[in-house]
């Protein structure tokens, strides 16, 4: 199985309930002696206009946000098959509601972080 790189949409099953449905990996890739392990936003057509959805608009997905409440982490085995890559930008505006979400505060850099108590 290829290994999930950060940026891809994945088409996952995220179990009975969350069902099959893309996703966002939003971690990096796993080494070898690290566990198989993913971070994912999905992708949801059920918008709600929270400040916490992100839209982008590729043509491998219906129309709909990945929604920045629903991180969720799986093991690699649930991961079915690429669909398709984000822009830098476009990942950027996830990344920017996964930082509102987790109260982050992103400089230039996705791995800066504003350490202020």
């Amino acid at each position: 199985m290829k290994t999930p790189q950060r940026g891809e949409v994945w088409l996952v099953d995220l179990g009975l309930a969350a069902k099959v449905r893309p996703a966002l990996v939003l971690s990096v890739p796993a080494d070898d002696i690290d566990r198989a392990l993913a971070t994912l936003i999905p992708h949801t057509t059920s918008i709600r206009g929270t400040r916490f959805e992100a839209s982008v608009s590729v043509p491998f997905l219906r129309a709909g946000v990945f929604d920045a409440q629903s991180l969720v982490t799986i093991p690699h085995a649930k991961l079915i098959r690429a669909l398709g890559r984000l822009t830098a930008s476009q990942l950027g505006i996830v990344e920017g509601a996964t930082a509102a979400w987790l109260g982050l505060f992103l400089a230039e850099g996705p791995q800066t972080v504003d350490r202020r108590p």
